[in-house]
């Protein structure tokens, strides 16, 4: 049996025109041990990304996509994974040796975790992304079936999941595209009882790419998703509050503007999405808001 064979955990990537940033990823997961299975979901790349993937490293499943599926084509990657747990890496982040073997052991001896949010370092100089320390102080209480605080919040290029939950819930919803996808993922997981925990000992390593979008189109799929991710999932009072709060935004703030127009646009799909939340998430979330 070789070290592939081994592994409990799957890597699952996803890319679009960023060769050189996939190229090291690929080369840093290959020294792993026990080496992942690696799964590369390319978002209809129009750079040489597949021909780099398919010469270079022959032992990864390379999904082509026709489209430019943001988020969800990490659905269609772990679809292609036969592991019980499943690590995500975006084209510029990776993971520490040992990480996922450590992961793998905490889902192994806590049935109920459904997803672990790692400690993320950035750069060259390996600093602490702020996330951490948020992930660290969760208001959320603890629970004696779980191996670290609870969270309900995670960064999609840094966490493990295992495979049963995400399924169960569906994975990330492409309503959302891009940017800020993770927050309705982690209240789906909620919502079926699932655990999702930091645990700070995981390590996930991001250096940031240098060929990014254009930040204010980040920011207002961000601005938008954050809307929608509330549409589809709050109450009544949280969707009225949040609603007149982005509309009383717009009226002085373009971004917000251009942000509400395109929820406004997703509306007929959101009606049809729609489900409530438990009323125990409801109030864990409103501690994490402080609201």
């Amino acid at each position: 049996m070789n070290a592939t064979e081994r592994s409990r955990v799957s890597v699952v990537v996803i890319t679009r025109d960023r060769v050189e940033e996939l190229r090291r990823t690929l080369r840093t997961l290959r020294e792993l041990r026990p080496r992942p299975p690696v799964v590369v979901v390319d978002n209809a790349s129009r750079d040489a990304t597949p021909e780099m993937v398919r010469d270079e490293f022959p032992e990864v499943d390379l999904v082509r996509s026709e489209a430019n599926r943001g988020a969800a084509a990490r659905n269609t990657g772990v679809a292609r994974t036969r592991t019980p747990y499943v690590a995500f890496c975006d084209d510029d982040s990776w993971w520490y040796p040992g990480a996922l073997e450590r992961a793998a052991d905490a889902f192994d001896v806590h049935p109920r975790l459904g997803l672990v949010a790692a400690g993320v370092y950035i750069g060259e100089e390996e600093r602490e992304d702020p996330v951490n320390e948020a992930l660290r102080d969760s208001p959320l209480e603890a629970e004696e079936d779980l191996p670290g605080p609870r969270v309900l919040g995670f960064l999609a290029c840094a966490c493990v999941v295992r495979r049963s939950a995400f399924e169960q819930v569906g994975g990330f919803e492409p309503l959302l595209f891009f940017g800020g996808e993770e927050a309705l993922l982690a209240q789906d997981l909620a919502a079926r009882g699932w655990g999702l925990c930091h645990l700070p000992r995981v390590h996930a390593h991001h250096r940031p790419s240098s060929v990014r979008p254009p930040g204010e189109w980040r920011l207002t799929l961000e601005e938008r998703n954050a809307l929608l991710t509330v549409w589809l999932r709050r109450g009544p009072r949280v969707v009225l509050l949040r609603t007149a709060r982005a509309v009383a935004r717009a009226v002085r703030d373009a971004r917000t503007r251009r942000a509400l127009r395109l929820a406004v646009g997703s509306a007929p799909r959101v009606a049809v999405a729609r489900r409530r939340l438990p009323a125990v998430v409801e109030r864990d979330l409103a501690l994490v808001e402080g609201t």
